[in-house]
């Protein structure tokens, strides 16, 4: 959960990343090192990602919904080392490639995250709602930005991280297919990454 203090800020509450982290430390340590089992090992991923695919610590994106080939793309990624992220690196280790489509297989029968509770700030909704018709968003990730083959699902997915996730394209930190999302984020600024981060985690959410 996070919680908000003014426009373009956004605050996280430290409890919930701190367990968490620790969670997923204490069972990469023992229980993916010993996981038998794509079962078994999804079972840890969901410790982290939510056990109904959405999930509820900061900066930790919700998995419903997301595209079977965007799950692959992914993990092939973080087994290869080619994402920088330590847990993600050791969780993908070993992963053959009939595993990366099993996981993905069980991604995609988690439901897609809900509306937030909240409401939206319209002056926010509004802007990001305009960027998202000046760049080509809306056909990559579908109109309705739920996603589509290597495209990941944006609508509803935690706010800070897709604040967190557009401001790594823009700078270069994380690459996309081809750099498309570092061309497309170039011109853009830090507000607007935090009104289009509101808009796409606010889809459906009632005023």
């Amino acid at each position: 959960m996070t919680s908000r203090r003014g426009p373009g800020t956004i605050r996280s509450f430290p409890a919930r990343p701190v367990l968490g982290f620790l969670t997923l430390a204490v069972l990469l340590s023992g229980g993916v090192a010993h996981a038998q089992s794509v079962d078994e090992r999804f079972t840890v991923c969901l410790a982290c990602h939510g056990a109904d695919g959405q999930s509820r610590i900061p900066e930790t994106p919700s998995l419903g919904g997301q595209p079977s080939f965007f799950v692959v793309a992914q993990l092939f990624l973080f087994r290869e080392g080619r994402r920088d992220n330590p847990a993600m690196i050791a969780a993908a280790k070993g992963l053959t490639n009939d595993d990366l489509r099993a996981f993905a297989e069980r991604v995609t029968k988690l439901p897609p995250p809900p509306p937030p509770e909240d409401a939206p700030d319209p002056a926010r909704f509004a802007r990001g709602r305009t960027l998202t018709l000046r760049h080509p968003c809306g056909v990559c990730h579908n109109p309705d930005f739920s996603g589509r083959e290597q495209m990941p699902r944006l609508a509803n997915q935690r706010e800070e991280y897709l604040l967190k996730a557009m401001r790594e394209y823009k700078s270069g930190a994380r690459f996309g297919y081809g750099g498309a999302m570092s061309q497309e984020l170039a011109g853009l600024t830090d507000q607007d990454l935090i009104d289009l981060a509101h808009f796409l985690a606010h889809q459906g959410a009632k005023p």
